[in-house]
């Protein structure tokens, strides 16, 4: 048996490595190809990570569409309209969680299930325990719309003698606005453990998002690997943040809107708690998700 994950390879998805470790378990043979590779092999499962996949189904083959994230902004409505409307229907479909369902609004029959963002289960371990080489830490997006300059603005000012690690990708415009301060290092693309790495080496970790949709409902990747290396998380305050904290446990450090509480200080003065994650591993997300259930359906022949 043969899953063919297909995805444009612009965006970084984690779900694709933690995927096919699970999958390898089994015996089954996983691949990552790019929408214009489909048709030139037989694979039982293309596994689509939306985006559009206009594509005519092919008997013999099963397609599962997942919704890893609402669009963003600008014209986010219109672009989940575009994606609901105009693509094929599979035969499954996975979502991060009901928000992003809710943002799609299907009005068909087609099974679904929800699949989190999931920590590696060697995560888990105690963290050990590095030198700190940076006071800060922020990894994830440098778009524009996660609006990052009056972040970074603080760093050439009120903390200009604190340093901050950016761990992200495409960073280059802001690499050089900020160039000429040597507090502020940019790095990446990195693999998952370097990323392990660098977070163990911080004092704080900076989980750094707009309350804005459809970020502000959807999980925060960085915030779980953040907690479980039990490194201290300050955050913007939002509705996801909040609901994980009460439901999840742990206490973070909440900024305010004009960042005039981020000072040196009072972060080390607060007192901070790690949510306990066990139940948040790849695997665990992937068995709770409902897609293993679906492909024992169609190949019967399949356990997992």
């Amino acid at each position: 048996m043969t899953i063919a994950f297909v995805h444009n390879k612009k965006a970084l998805l984690p779900g694709i490595t933690a995927y096919r470790q699970f999958f390898s378990q089994f015996g089954i043979q996983t691949e990552v190809v790019s929408p214009d590779e489909l048709g030139l092999v037989h694979r039982h499962i293309e596994w689509h990570f939306m985006g559009k996949d206009l594509s005519k189904p092919r008997e013999g083959i099963y397609k599962i569409h997942e919704y890893a994230s609402a669009s963003v902004p600008p014209f986010a409505g219109y672009k989940n309209w575009i994606k609901s409307f105009f693509n094929t229907q599979p035969d499954f479909r996975l979502f991060q969680n009901e928000y992003v369902k809710n943002c799609f609004n299907f009005r068909d029959s087609i099974s679904y299930g929800f699949r989190e963002v999931g920590i590696p289960s060697n995560w888990l371990l105690s963290p050990v325990h590095f030198q700190k080489e940076f006071d800060f830490i922020y990894i994830g997006s440098v778009d524009p719309n996660r609006n990052l300059e009056p972040l970074l603005d603080k760093f050439t000012k009120e903390l200009r003698d604190r340093s901050l690690l950016m761990v992200s990708q495409h960073y280059e415009d802001l690499q050089s606005k900020y160039s000429s301060y040597s507090n502020i290092q940019f790095k990446g693309p990195v693999d998952k453990e370097q990323v392990r790495m660098a977070i163990l080496k911080s004092r704080f970790a900076l989980n750094y998002i707009p309350d804005l949709a459809p970020f502000n409902q959807q999980t925060s990747t960085k915030l779980l690997e953040y907690c479980t290396c039990r490194i201290p998380v300050v955050t913007t305050s939002y509705p996801w943040v909040h609901q994980f904290e009460v439901s999840e446990g742990g206490k973070f450090f909440y900024l305010k809107e004009d960042l005039s509480n981020l000072n040196w200080e009072t972060l080390n003065e607060f007192d901070y708690a790690f949510p306990d994650l066990r139940d948040w591993t790849w695997d665990q997300q992937i068995r709770k998700s409902g897609v293993l259930e679906f492909i024992e359906q169609v190949f019967p022949e399949v356990r997992f």
